[in-house]
């Protein structure tokens, strides 16, 4: 989130250019765009110079999915693109979109299929993919030999590969820790995701499943127990070691693997990842993306939407993402993101034939097309809901050297009189 406010702060002259731009060279309406994305900007400057048929302007949003339904003395937008859109009380929200494969228009085929299917409800498809990110763990290519596999690594296969890399004192104290799973509270909300864990909002209440959650705490448990002594000394060993960015702590040869993200490591700059290698995080051949996908759909009540899907179409053409990798390239500023709108395009193509150029690491690197999994449907206000109840309460409850700590139960209580 840091991030993002700083990109949206580097690129605020940019937005206003790209709005009074818009306005100025025609006096058809332009398309409206409500986003989360920073980047959006540059993208519809590159539209309106590409054409002149049509002109969109960006509007920033943040919290996007808080602004909808617009205020009654606002102008509604004719789009919108950005994170946490996937809830069934939005769809209400957004015009149906399968008419924009009608006549090959755009090729349902060219998209990553499991994220295509997120964006349907019933028979309808409401939202497209625009990008999306997947985890991973890093580690320096000097150990590449440790590596079972090429491609992903299961998270039982990261547990006994870097056990294998700890090392002891005479005193018991680690000198050496392969991983471990305290070190970041995302990786514990990743496996649990990648267990199945889902949280369903139902008349004000949360459900999920507790069996689940108990078979995914009993796992990262006893991952500590038997491979790093306690969560104690894994915190010991941070606190000792591991106070300098993932790439630089398997650099230093402390530790086998640093957990992070596509879109985290992709933004660091190539010359300082040559000795970096990766793998992809999965579970039964699937790799979870992370939940802050960002979605595309055209506003039910737009009164531009011959505009809107013009915009749309384009933005999801190889072409275009190609174009606005190079346009990205030629003016930097001051602001490293990854790919488009931050992540791995849902284009396949672009991914496959483009990235490369600019990703060194990517090249015969890609997860499976069939092997992305998209997160669940998200009840409302999710990112608050995740940040406050969910990874703390997976962070207390897995720490082998806490006795009592509060139940779920307890945290959404609190979270409820705090946020609501």
């Amino acid at each position: 989130m840091r991030a993002e406010r700083r990109a949206a702060r580097a690129i605020a002259l940019a937005f206003c250019a790209a709005f009074f731009f818009g306005c100025a060279a025609d006096r058809a309406k332009p398309v409206v765009i409500w986003t989360d994305r920073a980047e959006l900007a540059q993208y519809v400057e590159l539209f309106n110079a590409q054409q002149q048929t049509e002109r969109a302007v960006v509007v920033y949003k943040s919290p996007l999915v808080h602004a909808l339904p617009p205020a009654k003395d606002e102008d509604a937008p004719d789009i919108i693109i950005g994170s946490w859109l996937k809830d069934s009380r939005l769809r209400r929200h957004f015009l149906p979109l399968e008419n924009l494969f009608d006549g090959n228009r755009l090729n349902p085929d060219t998209i990553y299929p499991h994220l295509l299917a997120y964006g349907a409800a019933g028979a309808h498809q409401y939202l497209l993919p625009v990008s999306f990110n997947v985890p991973l763990v890093m580690f320096s290519a000097k150990h590449a030999e440790r590596i079972p596999d090429a491609y992903m690594l299961t998270p039982e296969a990261i547990r006994d590969v870097a056990a294998a890399f700890n090392t002891q004192n005479s005193r018991g104290i680690y000198t050496n820790m392969g991983f471990a799973p305290s070190w970041n509270p995302d990786f514990l909300y990743v496996l649990a995701k990648m267990d199945g864990l889902s949280f369903r909002e139902k008349k004000g209440a949360y459900q999920w499943d507790d069996a689940l959650l108990s078979r995914t705490i009993d796992f990262l448990k006893a991952w500590t127990t038997e491979k790093n002594t306690s969560t104690a000394a894994e915190q010991d060993f941070a606190f000792k070691y591991l106070y300098t960015p993932g790439y630089r702590q398997v650099e230093s040869g402390r530790c086998l693997f640093a957990y992070t993200s596509s879109d985290a490591l992709f933004s660091i700059p190539d010359d300082q990842l040559d000795d970096i290698d990766f793998r992809w995080i999965a579970k039964d051949s699937f790799v979870p993306v992370k939940d802050d996908i960002v979605m595309m759909g055209i506003f039910r009540h737009s009164d531009n939407t011959q505009a809107a899907q013009a915009f749309v179409l384009w933005l999801m053409q190889e072409e275009t993402l190609r174009a606005i990798m190079e346009r990205t390239e030629r003016t930097p500023l001051n602001v490293s993101t990854f790919g488009i709108a931050g992540g791995f395009s849902a284009v396949r193509s672009v991914n496959e034939r483009v990235f490369p150029s600019y990703y060194r690491n990517l090249l015969g690197n890609l997860p499976d097309q069939d092997a992305i999994k998209p997160p669940p449907s998200f009840p409302l206000r999710w990112y608050s809901f995740k940040e406050h109840v969910v990874i703390p309460y997976l962070r207390d409850a897995t720490n082998t050297t806490l006795t009592k700590t509060p139940s779920l139960k307890e945290r959404i209580t609190v979270w409820s009189m705090q946020f609501n």
